[in-house]
């Protein structure tokens, strides 16, 4: 495993990089990819973003400088914030046991590339980052903005239980480059399309509720996505609804991304693990914010989760509130 420096260094020996990022692209691991592409190329070295098709319009223009053509042959693959290669994109899968160097930060991190660099204290990957790239050069604005939107989006605004008086520092670091902060932060928490808002109406008064209210369990079927036309942009962050309810210690949401085929993200309070539910599903993530995949019809895949949920909590869930 690696340190900081020693990722450092290793970077300044690569040249003509290609940076892969997870399924499903959130801001942390776009804004990692993005902010280390222009580090690289600050250097001089030739760096591109492997395209992911599931990129949505908030992550877009952050991803699209840095794309990479589709003759580009890499020397060196770099992942950022991806914790086990089952989260690659299926263009990504060719490159799964050529990884070069895996930077991350979830405690499920299972070191698949030839060198690591794991930190699982840290509340984003974009904090990770941020040690590596100042260790390169100075943070100029190209590298702060993506750094930016990696750190926020990753910590909800500064909100979440895994925020640290670091994160705060790093942000502060990364404002004082002169990056429209504020844009950013009407961009990613404060702005919703009326699908969005429509889907999370329909969402909350389908909800059901076990354990007196403490359990929160949330879907979206395609049938609902269809039904209002909602796009992966639409759908952004949907987890982030549950945990708001007053009195819930664990929220589950259920998207069904193909045909019998859903993926559960799950929030807790420090009350549950988060980490520990998915686990027992095949999947992981953080104490406070996991996900794993389940490939069944709803009735099923809702029973295993529930399941996993009442194993953790270390008690049977009561029966659903009307």
């Amino acid at each position: 495993m690696l340190n900081v420096e020693q990722a450092a260094a290793l970077l300044r020996t690569f040249d003509d990089v290609l940076i892969l990022t997870h399924v499903r692209p959130d801001g942390d691991t776009v804004g990692c990819a993005a902010a280390l592409c222009a580090g690289l190329r600050r250097l001089g070295k030739t760096a591109y973003l492997l395209p992911n098709a599931e990129l949505t319009d908030n992550t877009r223009p952050l991803f699209a400088p840095y794309a990479a053509p589709e003759e580009f042959v890499p020397q060196a693959v770099v992942s950022t914030d991806i914790a086990t290669v089952d989260l690659l994109p299926e263009n990504a899968r060719p490159y799964a046991q050529a990884v070069d160097l895996a930077i991350d930060h979830h405690p499920s991190f299972t070191q698949f590339g030839r060198h690591n660099l794991v930190r699982p204290e840290a509340a984003a990957c974009g904090e990770v980052l941020y040690d590596v790239l100042t260790r390169l050069g100075p943070i100029t604005r190209e590298i702060a903005l993506p750094l930016y939107v990696a750190v926020s989006t990753d910590t909800g605004g500064f909100v979440y239980g895994n925020t640290t008086p670091y994160t705060h520092q790093v942000a502060a670091a990364l404002m004082s480059t002169g990056i429209d902060y504020a844009g950013v932060n009407k961009t990613f928490f404060r702005t919703k399309s009326r699908c969005r808002m429509q889907l999370e109406a329909a969402m909350l008064s389908q909800a059901e509720f076990y354990d007196e209210g403490r359990v929160a369990l949330l879907a979206v079927p395609r049938s609902l996505m269809e039904r209002f036309g909602a796009t992966e942009s639409d759908a952004e962050d949907l987890s982030s609804l549950g945990p708001q309810i007053q009195g819930v210690d664990c929220a589950v949401t259920g998207r069904e991304l193909q045909p019998d085929v859903w993926k559960f993200s799950v929030r807790t309070t420090p009350a549950v693990s988060a980490t520990g539910i998915c686990r027992l599903l095949g999947g992981g993530g953080h104490a406070a914010a996991a996900g794993c995949t389940v490939s069944l019809p709803w009735p099923q895949a809702k029973a295993q989760m529930l399941g996993a949920v009442a194993q953790i909590m270390g008690h049977d869930l009561a029966l659903k509130e009307l």
